[in-house]
């Protein structure tokens, strides 16, 4: 069988490797790791014109919305939190077309993170810009337990309660239309996101920096059979 081609979004930060200290397309390697581990093969999308987001999806079987930095709060008409990160405005843009052009042409979504955090926003959702004891500390994962919501897709693919490593400090305030809470945190966080009649799922959490396939392996096996 083909493996399906997964693309997945970057970063687009300064960055030094050898001689070097350029601007860059980044992703971390834990991204790929997991796409190839799951089956599928990865190509990255840096930020490119909104325009051309439903050519692109066009060319991919799925489609990952990797983490990264906070979503403008404007995006969803709030002002900003003096806690909340500088935006990355070209992401935000870039990212939500290419999200709205997965759902509208049903290409399966995973969006992990910010990820998730602006899969809410493009279905009208707002964001919660800060709470605590969802990270390790400064460039540290966390680790907590995620528990699924019964009869939803993610309960389906992982259907206990699970440790995940989490480096998060916004998180679901306002649900998007349409969407559904999956799984939660202790303190009711939402923590996976899905929307019903469609393989469009969201998890707060980073799974590329741990062990457990199955959501990403649900995912490349959803693009493969499209």
């Amino acid at each position: 069988m083909t493996r399906p081609l997964i693309g997945v979004s970057t970063y687009q930060e300064p960055a030094r490797w050898g001689v070097w200290e350029l601007p860059a397309a980044l992703l971390p390697a834990g991204y790929p790791r997991l796409v190839q581990a799951s089956g599928g093969i990865c190509a990255m999308l840096p930020p490119d014109a909104p325009e051309v987001a439903a050519e692109t999806v066009a060319r991919l079987d799925g489609l990952v919305v990797a983490g990264g930095a906070d979503v403008e709060p404007a995006r969803y008409g709030a002002a900003p939190d003096p806690r909340t990160g500088p935006p990355a405005r070209d992401r935000d843009a870039w990212e939500l077309a290419l999200i709205e052009a997965a759902l509208d042409s049903g290409t399966p979504l995973l969006g992990i993170c910010r990820g998730m955090q602006l899969l809410n926003v493009a279905r009208g959702g707002t964001l919660l810009q800060h709470l605590d004891g969802h990270t390790g500390g400064r460039g540290v994962f966390g680790s907590h337990a995620v528990v699924p919501v019964p009869g939803t897709r993610y309960a389906a693919l992982v259907p206990e309660t699970t440790e995940v490593p989490t480096y998060h400090h916004q998180a679901v305030d306002v649900l998007g239309t349409g969407l559904t809470v999956s799984a939660h945190a202790a303190d009711g966080t939402a923590e996976a996101l899905e929307l019903p009649g469609s393989w469009a799922l969201g998890v707060q959490w980073h799974p590329e920096a741990g062990e457990d396939t199955r959501v990403m392996t649900a995912l490349v096996r959803a693009a493969a059979t499209r």
